[in-house]
């Protein structure tokens, strides 16, 4: 069940959600639900490729946690530019293993 949550805001958002509300014609609780919805899930691929940065988790367990695909979060890699956490060592037992 769906609980109802409030808080205040600036006049100014208030009037910039309800004019995304008119252009998308839905009502202005829809247009809070979908940017909390965008904004969770981009708040979850940033933190998660930040701990991918760091090493600290892998980029298949990273888009997991996300709720997407891994093609997804490979193309949230690259659009962001992410430095892929690769060492030397890495390179090494790479190689070995051809």
């Amino acid at each position: 069940m769906p609980t109802t949550i409030t808080t205040r805001v600036e006049d100014f958002l208030v009037e910039e959600i309800d004019e995304v509300a008119t252009e998308e014609a839905i009502d202005r609780s829809t247009v809070i639900r979908k940017f909390l919805l965008q904004s969770l899930r981009e708040w979850k691929v940033l933190k998660s490729l930040e701990e991918y940065e760091k090493g600290r988790t892998t980029l298949w367990k990273a888009a997991r946690d996300c709720g997407i695909s891994l093609w997804e979060m490979i193309e949230e890699v690259k659009k962001r530019g992410t430095r892929v956490p690769y060492r030397m060592e890495d390179f090494q037992e790479d190689l070995k293993a051809l």
